[in-house]
């Protein structure tokens, strides 16, 4: 460890020389309405650190931004703040990174099976709630995902660096108007390079894919430099890895490889797969072999858990519902009424079983990431439910620490961003989510998102919250 000496002479070095700059584009004045700290030189002092690696907590640290940038990290009482800083003292808080989430929307259920554009107010709750990166998982709105990912990079619009994904992948099975049905293997490759020639950098495979489609399309994602992932029901989470698939979502709840009688490309359903599932257990030979299969076939599984809980009977309200239209808000608390009520719900033994299985894979060395998905009967609320996911890792046994790892640096390094982005560390981009408390001891506290730095500008939670309370379901 450098000595405070040294510390400071390399910190000052930096301080003075041309660093490169974060990406900070021109922001407008829509987006500055949500900013409250934006200067060249910032000196966060006494803060508590949990810096994305895994690694333990820190005490009375301070890092100080430039130009976007972390410039330098060290304990308070040691490290220099440069003159004409601007100061925030954070005694009594907790800087983490900015959170990388790997499943996330842009639409969100509105009833009738339809799925509601809300572009516009998840894009400022996801930012609210200490996402600075988030890839979406799968993509009914067309261009206009690609437009708002557009707007965001170019400081038009409030939200996260996002990783767009091209419309899902998915041949005939589910009745659900907004996805296109593609034919078969030829089909799958027309498709993903019309929509990467259009701009998306990700893709999706959906449940009733064949593997034939899927091996085309990963073959066809591959040649043009960009990854896959898949919610998969017809194709088994081996077969996936064997034919090269990079991701997979809901890590093991969506598996059907433990399905006794599951046929060749065909979907079993999703309660069948879950009841195998649910029998289970992490010291399970089938579940350790597939487990060995993934992480040498180097295959990241993307937990979310907060939409699984929504279906699991004595599971709390979700937060953030207030923020909902009142018609949303009551059609969602009416099937959660309706949840608790159903004490048959195999999803009672699922739900737990299920997070066991992801502490197990991670503990075994595999790349676990995180996500939300705000789909099934809704509830999963955008930035909130970023929150909860720390928590329910930490719930299924996690440290603090590993959690905070898993949905910061465990995406970056998945998408390839863990040069800029992921944890705290001098050089890399200044996203940071500063939280009132100590979640390290406390894990509620991570819901108390006081202030949020994406790329050295700092924006005010609340008022971006406030911006869309109530209203989220119409835009």
């Amino acid at each position: 460890m450098p000595t405070p000496r040294l510390r400071a002479s390399a910190l000052l070095a930096f301080l003075t020389t041309a660093a490169l700059p974060a990406q900070r584009p021109t922001l407008s004045n829509a987006v500055r309405n949500f900013v409250s700290v934006d200067a060249p030189v910032v000196a966060l002092t006494n803060a508590r650190v949990l810096d994305g690696t895994g690694a333990a907590p820190q005490t009375a640290q301070t890092i100080l931004l430039r130009d976007g940038n972390i410039a330098g990290i060290g304990p308070s009482a040691s490290t220099p703040v440069p003159a004409g800083a601007t100061v925030i003292d954070l005694t009594g808080k907790t800087v983490l990174p900015g959170l990388v989430m790997l499943h996330e929307h842009l639409y969100y259920p509105s009833g009738g099976g339809t799925y509601a554009n809300l572009s516009e107010s998840f894009a400022r709750l996801y930012l609210a709630g200490g996402v600075t990166s988030m890839r979406t998982g799968g993509n009914v709105n067309g261009y206009g995902e690609l437009a708002m990912r557009d707007a965001i990079a170019n400081g038009e619009k409030a939200g996260p660096w996002v990783d767009a994904t091209a419309p899902y992948l998915q041949m005939r099975g589910l009745s659900i108007g907004q996805m296109h049905n593609i034919a078969g293997p030829d089909d799958a490759r027309r498709m993903v390079n019309f929509w990467a020639d259009a701009g998306a950098t990700s893709f999706k495979a959906y449940m009733h894919i064949s593997r034939e489609a899927l091996a085309a399309a990963i073959d066809e994602v591959h040649k043009r430099g960009l990854k896959i992932t898949g919610h998969l029901c017809s194709v088994t989470l081996a077969e996936a890895a064997a034919l090269g698939i990079d991701n997979i979502e809901h890590a093991f709840f969506a598996a059907t490889d433990f399905v006794a009688d599951k046929r060749p490309d065909q979907c079993p359903g999703q309660t069948p797969g879950q009841l195998a599932l649910a029998e289970v257990t992490p010291s399970d030979p089938r579940f350790t072999a597939l487990v060995r299969t993934l992480i040498d076939r180097r295959v990241a599984l993307t937990s979310t858990l907060p939409v699984f809980e929504t279906f699991a009977p004595g599971r709390p309200l979700p937060p953030g519902l207030d923020v909902l239209t009142p018609q949303l808000r009551e059609l969602y608390e009416a099937r959660h009424a309706a949840t608790q009520r159903n004490t048959r719900s195999h999803h009672s033994t699922l739900y737990p079983r299920a997070a066991a299985l992801e502490l197990a894979f991670s503990r075994a060395g595999g790349l676990l990431v995180a996500g939300t998905d705000p789909t099934g009967g809704g509830g999963v609320i955008a930035g909130f439910s970023n929150q909860r996911a720390i928590e329910l890792l930490v719930e299924a046994g996690f440290t603090v620490p590993e959690a905070v790892r898993v949905a910061t640096l465990n995406g970056a390094i998945y998408l390839e961003r863990d040069d800029r982005v992921g944890s705290i560390a001098v050089g890399k981009q200044a996203d940071l989510m500063i939280v009132d408390g100590d979640p390290s001891t406390t894990i509620s506290d991570i819901r108390r998102v006081s202030l949020v730095f994406k790329a050295g500008v700092g924006y005010d939670p609340a008022k971006l919250i406030a911006s869309v309370a109530g209203r989220v379901g119409l835009f």
